[in-house]
């Protein structure tokens, strides 16, 4: 094995933070945090789909080529929920405007 791989109990403690970071999404979704509903959901979100793709998809014992181009993904993925976020947002027909 090499010696920078991940071990079962990383994986352990990983599985174990996605665990937790689910309870906090469905207790975020028990309370009503008006405009701040959505950037509390995306923030779970965003920190779950990190955990995964660096550890369970190998990103962090990649090589710096991997770790460029995972990052260039996840950008490119910011960007176009950046760009859905204010075409919704920049509607006339949402309620209470």
């Amino acid at each position: 094995m090499h010696p920078s791989s991940p071990t079962l109990r990383t994986f352990a403690k990983v599985w174990g933070a996605l665990m937790v970071l689910l309870l906090l999404t469905i207790l975020a979704s028990q309370f009503d945090l008006g405009r701040l509903s959505l950037a509390v959901a995306l923030a779970i979100a965003v920190t779950k789909a990190a955990l995964i793709v660096m550890f369970f998809m190998h990103v962090r014992y990649g090589s710096r080529e991997v770790l460029v181009f995972a990052g260039a993904a996840y950008l490119w993925l910011a960007i176009l929920l950046v760009g859905v976020l204010y075409d919704y947002a920049s509607r006339n027909w949402l309620p209470g405007r």
